[in-house]
C-alpha cells in the first residue's frame, strides 16, 4: 500500500468514526426524547394545599387511631445518604382509576375504582389507599354547566371531566382524570404526581396479555365474596375482572376482592417468564389506557416492581367504622341517591399521614394506627 492509499484510508477511517459517532449522539438525543415524553397531558396544579405534620406524631386521646397488627416492612440496609432505587425520585403518587367504559374509548365513564399509590423509591414500599366512589364531594369547574350544583359523587368527577357529549365540563388536555385529580386535592388534600386510567375491556386485555392470573382463595367466606370455590384458581382477563367488580357481599368486601386481583396481576408482572416482555406490552398498551407517564418513567416503576418484596406492598383502607350510609337529594338526577357521610376532616388527616408515610405502618410509639390494612400473600 503507498503512502497515498494510507494517507487516503486513515482519512476516510476517520470520516467514519466521525459519522458513527453523529449517528450514535443523535440515536441517543432521539431515545431520550421520546423517553422523556409523556403519553398524555400532565395533571393541572393543585387546588388544595395538604395538611402540614408535625416533625413527630404521637397519636393523642381523640383521634381516631386505636392499636391494630400490621405486617413488618422490610427495610433494606443502605449506607448514608440513600438513594432512590431506579432511577427514580423519592417518592411518587399515583392516580390509579379503573373506569366502567367497556369500549376501548374513554370518551365516557365513571371512575369505578379509585386508588391513590404512594411508591416509595428508598425503601422501597408502594402503599395503596382507596376511595370510595360514593362520597359527597366539591368538584370545581362543573356549577356553570348544572345549574349551579357543585357537588356530585367522587365518580363524577372523572365523567365530568372527559370529552363525551353532554359532559366535557372544563376544557383541561388532561380531561377526566384532571378533573378528578383536582377534586381528590381539593377535598382531601390528595396531591398526585401522575396518573393513570384503564377501561374494563384494556384490563381485560392486559390480564389476557399475561396468560391470565393465579389465585388462591383461603377460605368460604372469600369464596363468596368472589363467587369462586376455595383453593387455587387460574383466571382470564373477563373473569379476573368479575371478581375485581364482585360487590354481593358489599363495597368493602368488594375492595378485597380487588386487591386479590391486583397483587395476583403483579405477581404474573415480575414472575421471570412475563418480566421480559413487560417493555413490549407497555409499548403495546400505551394507545389503550390514560396516562401522563413517559416511557422511562414507567421503566422506573417496572423496573422497581422487581424490586419490591411482597410484604412491602400494602393496601390500606379509611376505617369503616367512620363512613354512615345515607342519602341526600341529587338535582342532577332528580333524586336522593346513596352516599357515605363521613368527616372529611379526619379522612384528609389520615391523607396527611398517609403522604408523609406515617400511616399505614408503625407510629412512634408502641401504639399501631387504625384501618383496613392487608398485604399480598
Amino acid at each position: 500500500m503507498t503512502t497515498a492509499q494510507k494517507i487516503v484510508l486513515g482519512f476516510l477511517s476517520v470520516i467514519a468514526c466521525v459519522l458513527l459517532g453523529v449517528v450514535g449522539y443523535l440515536g441517543l438525543r432521539t431515545y431520550q426524547f421520546y423517553a422523556s415524553k409523556p403519553l398524555g397531558p400532565s395533571l393541572p396544579q393543585a387546588a388544595f394545599t395538604p395538611l402540614s405534620l408535625p416533625p413527630t406524631w404521637t397519636p393523642t386521646p381523640g383521634e381516631p387511631f386505636a392499636a391494630t397488627t400490621l405486617a413488618p416492612t422490610k427495610i433494606f440496609p443502605t449506607s448514608t445518604p440513600q438513594q432512590p432505587l431506579c432511577g427514580g425520585p423519592a417518592v411518587m403518587t399515583i392516580l390509579a382509576i379503573g373506569t366502567d367504559q367497556r369500549s376501548d374509548s374513554y370518551i365516557y365513564g365513571l371512575a369505578d375504582v379509585i386508588r391513590v399509590v404512594r411508591v416509595d423509591f428508598i425503601t422501597p414500599k408502594v402503599s395503596v389507599l382507596e376511595f370510595s366512589r360514593d362520597l359527597w364531594v366539591e368538584i370545581p369547574y362543573i356549577s356553570d354547566n348544572i345549574n349551579g350544583q357543585d357537588h356530585e359523587k367522587l365518580n363524577q368527577a372523572y365523567l365530568y371531566g372527559n370529552p363525551g357529549d353532554g359532559f366535557a365540563y372544563w376544557d383541561d388536555p388532561s380531561q377526566g382524570p384532571g378533573l378528578l385529580s383536582l377534586t381528590m386535592s381539593l377535598n382531601f388534600g390528595v396531591n398526585a404526581d401522575h396518573y393513570v386510567a384503564v377501561n374494563m375491556r384494556t384490563f381485560e386485555n392486559i390480564v389476557n396479555a399475561v396468560g391470565g392470573i393465579d389465585v388462591n382463595i383461603p377460605d368460604l367466606d372469600m369464596a363468596h365474596n368472589t363467587g369462586l370455590t376455595v383453593g387455587d384458581h387460574h383466571l382470564g382477563g373477563a373473569q379476573a375482572l368479575k371478581v375485581a367488580r364482585n360487590r354481593e357481599e358489599g363495597v368493602f368486601a368488594r375492595v378485597t376482592n380487588q386487591n386479590l386481583v391486583l397483587c395476583a396481576l403483579r405477581d404474573k408482572l415480575v414472575s421471570p417468564k412475563v418480566v421480559t416482555q413487560v417493555p413490549g406490552l407497555i409499548d403495546s398498551f400505551k394507545d389503550n389506557i390514560q396516562t401522563d407517564f413517559t416511557p422511562e418513567q414507567l421503566g422506573q416503576l417496572a423496573c422497581l416492581g422487581t424490586k419490591l418484596p411482597l410484604e412491602n406492598i400494602t393496601f390500606v383502607s379509611f376505617p369503616q367504622d367512620l363512613f354512615k350510609e345515607t342519602r341526600i337529594y341529587d338535582p342532577v338526577f332528580k333524586k336522593n341517591v346513596f352516599i357515605w357521610d363521613v368527616d372529611f376532616n379526619i379522612l384528609r388527616d389520615y391523607v396527611a399521614r398517609f403522604n408523609a408515610g406515617l400511616w399505614p405502618g408503625l407510629s412512634t410509639t408502641a401504639a399501631l394506627e387504625e384501618g383496613t390494612t392487608s398485604t399480598c400473600p
